[in-house]
C-alpha cells in the first residue's frame, strides 16, 4: 500500500512564521491528489515536507505506514519533478532517465531495457539520444516525468511542472500525465495554483488558505458545494451576497442580503437569524434582455435586475458582468450561439 500520511504538520520558521498550521490528511494508494491555493498558502512547504527537503515542527509524516521524519529524500522512494523539470544539460535524454537508476546500482542490461520502457511510456522513443536543448518544453517535462517514474517509486510528487508551459501544450500535457499515472496506478501528489488544472486532473482536491486545509474532496463536490467564502471565492468564478436568514419556508431560506432578496432551496444548515453567504455561480444564472423577461418561475425565484457592464467574448461563450440597481456586480455566462446582448443593455437576471 502506496499511502501518505500527514499527521498533525506544522512547519515554523524562525521567526515565527508559520507555513503550515496543523494539516493532516491520508492519501490512498494510486490516489491522484491536488494540493491548491494561492501563492504564499503553503501548498510547496507542505509537499517539500513530504519529500523531506523541509523538516515539520511538529507532526509526523508517514509513507507505506512507515514514519518519514529522519529518512532523507533519496531514501523514502520518491519521484519528483520540478516546475523547471531539472533535466542534466551534459548528459542525453537516455543518461537522464538512467540517472536514478545507477544511483541504486541496478544492472546496465536492465538500465537500457528501463531506459527503453520508459520512452515507450511518454511516447518519446525518437530522443533517446537527444540532449535537453534539442527538446521542446513538453517533452522536456515528459522527459523529466520518465526519470522519475523509471526507478518505480512509491510516491510521485509534481511540483508545478506544467507552469511554464504555454495554455494549449499545459493542457494537451495535463491528459498525458494523468493518463501515464493511471496507467502506472501510482500515487501521486501535485502542487498547482491553477484552479481548473486541480478540477481536471485529480481524484480529490485540497484547497489550502494560510497554512490550513479550507475543504478537501473530489473536484465536484469542492466546486458545486464549497464549505467556505474561501473555497467558493477561489476554485472558479463565484457571485457571492451576505446577510441573514428571515424566514424558512417549504424548504425554502429567504436571505435578506441588504437591498436584495434571495431564495434558496440549500436549507440543510440554516436557521432562521443565521448570518449566511449566498453562492451563486454563473452558469446558474439565465439572462434575458428587460424588456423581454418575464417573471414566469414563481415567487421562489430570485431576480436581478440591472445593466452590462462588462461583456467577454471567451471562444465557447460569452460572460457578462452585471451592474444591478442594487449595486452588485453579478457575473453570468451564456453559450455564444444564444449571447447577443451588448454592453449598456439592461437585462433580468434570475
Amino acid at each position: 500500500m502506496s499511502r501518505v500520511v500527514l499527521e498533525g504538520i506544522t512547519k515554523r520558521y524562525p521567526g515565527g512564521v508559520e507555513a503550515v498550521s496543523n494539516v493532516s490528511l491520508v492519501v490512498d494508494d494510486g490516489e491522484f491528489l491536488t494540493l491548491v491555493g494561492p501563492s504564499g498558502c503553503g501548498k510547496t512547504t507542505t509537499l517539500r515536507t513530504i519529500a523531506g527537503f523541509e523538516q515539520p515542527t511538529e507532526g509526523f509524516v508517514g509513507i507505506n505506514d512507515n514514519r518519514v521524519n529522519t529518512v532523507p529524500p533519496d531514501k523514502r522512494d520518491i519521484g519528483m519533478v520540478f516546475q523547471d523539470f531539472a533535466l542534466f544539460p551534459h548528459k542525453t535524454v537516455a543518461e537522464n532517465i538512467a540517472y536514478g537508476l545507477k544511483v541504486r546500482d541496478y544492472e546496465d542490461d536492465y538500465i537500457d531495457e528501463r531506459v527503453d520502457e520508459m520512452l515507450e511510456l511518454v511516447e518519446l522513443p525518437e530522443t533517446r539520444d537527444r540532449m535537453p536543448d534539442q527538446l521542446s518544453g513538453g517533452q522536456q517535462q515528459r522527459i523529466a516525468l520518465a526519470r522519475a517514474v523509471a526507478p518505480e517509486p512509491d510516491v510521485l510528487l509534481l511540483d508545478e511542472p506544467l507552469a511554464s508551459l504555454d495554455k494549449k501544450l499545459r493542457e494537451t500535457m495535463q491528459v498525458e500525465l494523468r493518463r501515464i499515472q493511471r496507467k502506472l496506478d501510482i500515487t501521486t501528489i501535485l502542487v498547482t495554483h491553477n484552479q481548473k488544472e486541480a478540477l481536471t486532473m485529480s481524484d480529490r482536491i485540497v484547497v489550502m488558505n494560510d497554512g490550513h486545509f479550507e475543504q478537501v474532496g473530489p473536484p465536484e463536490t469542492v466546486y458545486s458545494n464549497p464549505e467556505t467564502p474561501f473555497v467558493a471565492d477561489f476554485v472558479g468564478t463565484a457571485n457571492i451576497l451576505t446577510g441573514s436568514v428571515s424566514s424558512i419556508d417549504n424548504a425554502v431560506a429567504t436571505v435578506d442580503c441588504g437591498h436584495t432578496i434571495v431564495r434558496s432551496t440549500d436549507t440543510d444548515t440554516a436557521e432562521v437569524g443565521d448570518s449566511v453567504s449566498v453562492v451563486f455561480r454563473p452558469e446558474h444564472l439565465s439572462v434575458a434582455d428587460s424588456q423581454t423577461a418575464t417573471d414566469g418561475s414563481g415567487e421562489q425565484s430570485t431576480r436581478f435586475d440591472g445593466e452590462i457592464s462588462v461583456r467577454r467574448y471567451t471562444g465557447d461563450q460569452i460572460e457578462y458582468h452585471v451592474q444591478t440597481q442594487t449595486d452588485e456586480t453579478i457575473v453570468t455566462v451564456q453559450r455564444v450561439a444564444e449571447a447577443s446582448i451588448q454592453v449598456g443593455t439592461n437585462v433580468s437576471l434570475r
